[in-house]
């Protein structure tokens, strides 16, 4: 008579510590015939014997886990502006069995864009290429969009790709902290619509934040003893109505550049206060803007409905601003001679008023901060309507602004031009492991600067990427390009995280030691490191370069095409086999009749790169159905 199929693993081995180290017990396991269906792997036949000196593993063999199975993962996206909304789309795609949460503090998407709406803004950018690479508006109306203009493009880039179901408007995150025991982040976030705060639980964060979401008032003594109309150009009222009134601007950084010319056509008078001498450039990649609008003729658009034609005009377009990096460099030839053309350039557009560039030229180079192209600036600035300060100012009065030098000032409104958050650091608390990154980055905190492995992670914080934060992009190339190349990037850590049967994963801190080493060799040799306040260095002359990539945009993509791994630190669910993931010898596709076990094939004849072939990490068998 046959005998009755006994159970190999007993119930108290399953569930105890013994399990793990009980020789019967993991002989047993070993014994199953590892190649068997899984349901058939806990019950087998009764058989002879394997020879006894037939070593014995450590590991507890797993007969339910596939090799194709992977872990759903929780994702938390914190901002919704354009490297949000390509979070939205390339994550999902990329990503198998995601939840991904998109929390976004304003009522709507696309993040600056739609903050900013003061007089006069729009893109130094030409719009063609300051648009995604795989969804692109080829009817843009002008070479140089107005703020609104992108704004709706990014909007419309949300809703073609169903991205506003993945969005929680209206939520800002308030602070963020790693929870080692569980290897998830807690993010506390707060509903400005129900006042009420909650905690939610994600195994990822992704901080898109942006450089310019920390608007801030200048900290002048006095400010809030102003009586007329205050604002900060980011924070812009469109009620308030500046015609005939008398209004001072604060900064001459790009918006205040941008806003001047503008107020200058319709207010009685303006004020214009700067403190800092800055470059008047003539183009981005010889892109030359005007004043006034500079749009599309209709018959250039129409082409544009031809994607040949339309893919030779952006390509061309683009390619200028891949090629334009060594302008940078300290010494070049592309560099050399730029403050010369510059000068020239400024003084053209002063000429009615040449006194006013006094204090206005810069005694560092071009391109140690980034440049304004600013048409219309200057010459408005020599306008009877506009008087241009450079005295510090001392206060705010209730009427207006006092001066170092005793002058007063009465204004009907005041605009500050005043930036935003400079230094990269977070504006909420990040804490792990004992570490807050909020006070860390500061230039008084443990680092003194965003301390990072290759811009993308940072050592002590598991599972949390920066993206458009420090060394994001190159100082050529494109920003929709460098987030989508990042994103591709991060998605290929989380499909190695939830299908290898990793719990967390982190850079080694000897990684980044090495980048920063890197940065501080490489940055002297451009003139980023010049005595200037920029983005680059936070805000603060002699500061390390945290701003930029540590080379071209081709040399970043080259770089972070995919991740070095032995750079990265794990924590594995299972300590005692790395391969543990490897399960039961199989894949769940294989034995589903509806799968396609050979998408290898192609038809005779049908095209092929073979740079490409076996390539893809979709394209694998079981992984699609047949078609």
């Amino acid at each position: 008579m046959a005998r009755s199929p006994i159970a190999i693993v007993p119930d108290v081995d399953k569930t105890t510590a013994e399990a793990q180290t009980s020789t019967s017990t993991r002989r047993a396991a070993q014994l199953t015939g590892h190649l068997a269906p899984a349901k058939e792997t806990e019950e087998v036949n009764t058989g002879p014997a394997l020879p006894p000196q037939y070593p014995v593993s450590r590991l507890r063999f797993d007969a339910h886990h596939h090799i194709d199975d992977v872990r759903p993962l929780r994702v938390a996206v914190v901002g919704a502006g354009l490297s949000g909304i390509t979070a939205g789309i390339l994550l999902p795609a990329k990503v198998p069995s995601i939840t991904l949460t998109i929390f976004e503090k304003n009522g709507d998407v696309s993040g600056t864009w739609l903050e900013n709406n003061y007089p006069g803004v729009r893109c130094d950018i030409p719009a063609h290429v300051y648009q995604s690479t795989f969804s692109p508006n080829t009817q843009w109306s002008e070479i140089f969009a107005e703020g609104s203009e992108i704004r709706d493009y990014w909007k419309s880039c949300a809703e073609k790709h169903d991205v506003y179901k993945y969005v929680k408007l209206r939520h800002r995150v308030d602070s963020a902290s790693w929870d080692d025991e569980q290897s998830q982040w807690h993010l506390s976030v707060h509903n400005l619509n129900t006042k009420a705060s909650s905690t939610e639980r994600f195994d990822f964060v992704i901080f898109a934040i942006g450089r310019f979401n920390a608007w801030k008032l200048p900290d002048y003594p006095g400010i809030d003893d102003f009586k007329g109309h205050l604002r900060h150009t980011s924070n812009w009222d469109p009620l308030y109505d500046p015609s005939g009134k008398k209004v001072a601007v604060i900064g001459n950084g790009a918006s205040g550049i941008q806003v001047v010319p503008n107020l200058q056509l319709i207010s009685k008078h303006v004020t214009h206060f700067v403190r800092n001498p800055t470059w008047i450039a003539t183009s981005w990649a010889g892109d030359e803007r005007t004043f006034e609008p500079q749009p599309y003729l209709e018959e250039e658009r129409q082409s544009f409905q031809d994607p040949a034609t339309y893919l030779h005009f952006r390509k061309e377009l683009e390619e200028k601003y891949w090629r334009r990096f060594r302008a940078m460099v300290r010494g070049s030839e592309e560099n050399e001679g730029m403050r010369e053309l510059f000068i020239e350039v400024m003084r053209k557009r002063a000429s009615k008023k040449p006194e006013l560039l006094e204090g206005l030229i810069p005694d560092f180079a071009p391109h140690c901060r980034r440049l304004t192209p600013g048409p219309g600036y200057l010459e408005s600035l020599t306008e009877d309507n506009v008087e241009l300060v450079k005295a510090p100012i001392k206060r705010f009065t209730a009427r207006g602004i006092e001066t170092t030098d005793s002058k007063q000032y009465h204004f009907d409104a005041i605009f500050c031009a005043t930036g935003a958050n400079t230094d990269l650091v977070p504006p909420f608390s990040v804490k792990a492991r004992g570490v807050d990154l909020k006070e860390a980055w500061k230039p008084d905190g443990t680092y003194g600067f965003p301390y990072t492995y290759m811009g993308v992670a940072t050592p002590g914080f598991p599972n949390l990427f920066f993206l458009a934060g420090p060394h994001a992009t190159g100082p050529s190339g494109t920003v929709p390009y460098a987030v989508e190349t990042a994103l591709t990037y991060y998605a290929k850590v989380m499909r190695k995280v939830s299908s290898q049967g990793i719990k967390s994963i982190a850079p080694s801190k000897a990684a980044a030691d090495d980048f920063v080493d890197y940065c501080d060799a490489f940055f002297p040799s451009t003139v980023l490191t010049d005595n200037c306040s920029s983005w680059n260095n936070g805000g603060v002359p002699g500061s390390r370069i945290h701003g930029l990539w540590p080379g071209s945009a081709a040399h970043q993509t080259f770089i972070r095409r995919d991740p070095r791994w032995e750079d990265w630190e794990y924590e594995r669910f299972n300590p005692v086999n790395r391969f543990a993931y490897f399960g039961n010898g199989y894949t769940r596709g294989e034995v589903d009749e509806g799968t396609d076990l050979t998408p290898y094939l192609r038809a005779p004849g049908q095209e092929l790169d073979l740079r490409d072939l076996h390539e893809s990490w979709w394209d694998l068998p079981g992984a699609s159905k047949k078609s």
